[in-house]
């Protein structure tokens, strides 16, 4: 079993300043800030969320914040790649940075910067937003592998695809597409978090998925997203 911590998500009604794990706002950073500039539009990336690295998750990492960016289109612009852990138009920064860890993304110290956002539906007005997050912990099964799921029986296949779903910290992946572990199979899930179940706008395609991981030790971490 793998733990977890189910996510609701909690709006703010004024700025959130302490280091805890929230969304939108600005981050809080320990250490000096590390903004990721996209590499296509050179500008600084949205800041999407930082997630507290808690030990009754997580173990003993060696950071002890994740802070998750990804780069947004604006008008008159393609951006493509977001979904990419590899593609630079998405980060994910840990601090206090571990020693010896080099960043792969250009960052700016730049204390405020593009946020997440509410969509207007009628007029497509963008509306910045925050929101604390209420945890309940508990457990996942652990990973298993497409050929091994596929055997069971229906019935046990959306029990365990149940189990699996929604907004969380830790626990075990749950995959639209095939299984990707951008940083080897020992890493851990640290968010997975649900377009179509979150109080803010957030672009990972169609009905998409984003999955962010961090490294066995901690020191490092990828995200990518995946849709129908």
């Amino acid at each position: 079993m793998v733990k977890r911590a189910s996510i609701e998500f909690v709006q703010a009604n004024e700025p959130i300043k302490k280091p805890v794990t929230k969304f939108g706002g600005q981050p809080i950073w320990l250490s000096e800030p590390e903004w990721p500039i996209s590499p296509s539009t050179e500008r600084p990336m949205q800041f999407i969320c930082q997630i507290e690295l808690l030990p009754e998750i997580f173990g003993e990492p060696s950071g002890r914040m994740a802070y998750l960016f990804m780069t947004v289109a604006e008008e008159n612009d393609y951006v493509d790649g977001t979904w990419d852990p590899e593609g630079g138009e998405n980060a994910v920064i840990i601090q206090p940075k571990p020693l010896g860890r080099e960043l792969s993304v250009t960052t700016d110290a730049l204390i405020d910067g593009p946020t997440l956002y509410s969509l207007d539906k009628e007029t497509e007005e963008r509306e910045p937003v925050e929101f604390a997050v209420k945890l309940t912990p508990s457990e996942d099964p652990d990973f298993v592998d497409a050929a091994i799921f596929l055997k069971w029986e229906e019935s046990r296949r959306k029990a365990h695809t149940q189990t699996l779903s929604g907004n969380k910290l830790g626990g075990t992946p749950l995959f639209i597409q095939d299984a990707e572990f951008p940083l080897g199979l020992n890493s851990k899930l640290l968010l997975q978090l649900d377009s179509t179940a979150v109080p803010f706008h957030i672009d990972f395609g169609d009905a998409g998925v984003g999955y962010v991981f961090i490294s066995e030790d901690g020191s490092e971490g990828k995200f990518l997203w995946q849709c129908l």
